[in-house]
């Protein structure tokens, strides 16, 4: 085992321990230790398997289910501790070596060196990746559990950071260890039958731990590999080219659960998360563009639209004139975020796009390159790759279904 994982492990078993022995008393942490160690020396000895065997059996239900307990915990965080260090590997590698086989930059600079740039540029108009979420209940852990991982993840990182003092790395180590007793205390089955919009929910909070954040570093790791030298004050070099798709809450073929209601459903969660993230981006998108309206003059067409707005709707206007006073391109911005719901209802996301990129083209002139394709580009690539529906809802149906409706 590396060293550097090695010291994760001991780290996390050890606060675990730490946390077993608050909780429930030293007799615990010894009986997890004790199995533990006969597992491992029963790879090699028969009388140590058995022992170990005997050792369970002398349990009564309750400590056996603590016991279990704690070994789920356990493997939770060496799981997560093995991730941990997968990414740190990867860092490390791309800093010594820089570009990495299969990475981003290595296959740009293989299809420029061996096609050509032109060919390079016509193979990212026609990129498309579309990954699907599958549906298996049976591998759908609770969102609870899935959260407290993600949260000792983050205290981990906190460690590994050079720049981090010694207090810091205290405070870093208390906040694992209430991390990890907020796991130990959350129960690792649910309570009740999981429900198909259990598993829809589930999938969703994919796109909120993630999936929302890794699209637009995706394009941008890209763009930024086409073109370092200019990149971040032009127009980009790249379209999206992710599509999510999922089968959750449209599997009608493997589930007799999911009906035309459930799908339905499915696809109003979606949207409805759709938009509550893109309101929340928005709106913090705002609140960084600050442009003044004399440094950074709106476009004529700009004008126009918060003239229109203020027209139809002066109350509404009036209150963002009075938050961002001489601040266009931000009063803009939140007229978008006020006005999203009445998007959805149009169902799609191709006006609040044209409205995005009329925002950027009047930074653009006014000569505020870098602001127009920074953070409010980010934000663009996001709307075209969730829209307002978020995923793309595929509806699969058992052939039986099918064969009867076309004989009807």
């Amino acid at each position: 085992m590396p060293p550097e994982l090695r010291k994760d492990v001991r780290l996390l078993g050890g606060l675990l321990g730490e946390v077993l022995t608050e909780s429930e008393g030293p007799g615990l942490l010894e009986d997890v230790e004790r199995l533990r160690h006969l597992l491992i020396s029963g790879r090699a000895r028969d009388e140590d398997e058995l022992a170990a065997e005997r050792l369970v059996e002398g349990w009564d239900l309750a400590r056996a289910e603590q016991v279990a307990r704690a070994f789920t915990c356990y493997f939770h965080l060496v799981n997560l501790a093995e991730d941990h260090h997968r990414a740190r590997v990867l860092r490390s590698r791309e800093h010594e070596l820089g570009n990495l086989r299969e990475s981003l930059a290595a296959t740009v600079t293989e299809i420029r060196e061996s096609q050509g740039e032109e060919r390079l540029r016509e193979q990212l108009r026609g990129l498309e990746l579309r990954p699907v979420l599958t549906a298996h209940p049976t591998e759908a852990r609770r969102r609870a559990v899935v959260s407290s991982i993600r949260r000792i993840s983050t205290r981990l990182e906190r460690l590994d950071d050079p720049r981090c003092s010694e207090q810091e790395a205290a405070d870093a180590r208390r906040s694992l260890l209430e991390e990890i007793e907020i796991l130990w205390r959350t129960a690792q089955l649910r309570q009740t039958p999981l429900t198909p919009m259990d598993e829809v929910r589930s999938a969703l909070a994919v796109f909120d731990w993630s999936l929302y954040d890794v699209a637009p570093r995706l394009y941008r790791d890209l763009d930024t590999i086409l073109s370092p030298d200019d990149a971040g004050r032009r127009p980009p070099l790249v379209g999206a080219f992710l599509h999510m798709g999922s089968w959750v809450g449209g599997d009608r073929d493997g589930n007799p659960n999911v009906t035309s209601r459930i799908t339905a459903q499915a696809m109003e969660e979606a949207s409805a998360q759709a938009v509550r993230f893109l309101r929340a981006r928005i709106n913090a998108v705002a609140r960084e563009i600050t442009s003044d309206e004399e440094g950074t003059p709106p476009s004529a067409e700009l004008v126009q639209r918060l003239a229109e707005a203020a027209a139809g709707d002066p109350e509404r206007m009036d209150e963002i004139l009075q938050r961002s006073p001489g601040e266009p391109h931000r009063q803009f911005l939140i007229l978008l975020a006020e006005t999203l719901p009445a998007a959805l209802v149009e169902g799609t996301g191709a006006r609040l796009l044209d409205d995005l990129r009329l925002a950027q083209r009047s930074l653009a002139e006014a000569g505020a390159g870098r602001t127009a394709y920074g953070r409010l580009q980010d934000l663009i690539w996001q709307v075209e790759t969730f829209g307002l529906h978020l995923v793309e809802l595929e509806v699969r149906q058992h052939s039986e279904v099918h064969a009867r409706a076309l004989e009807e």
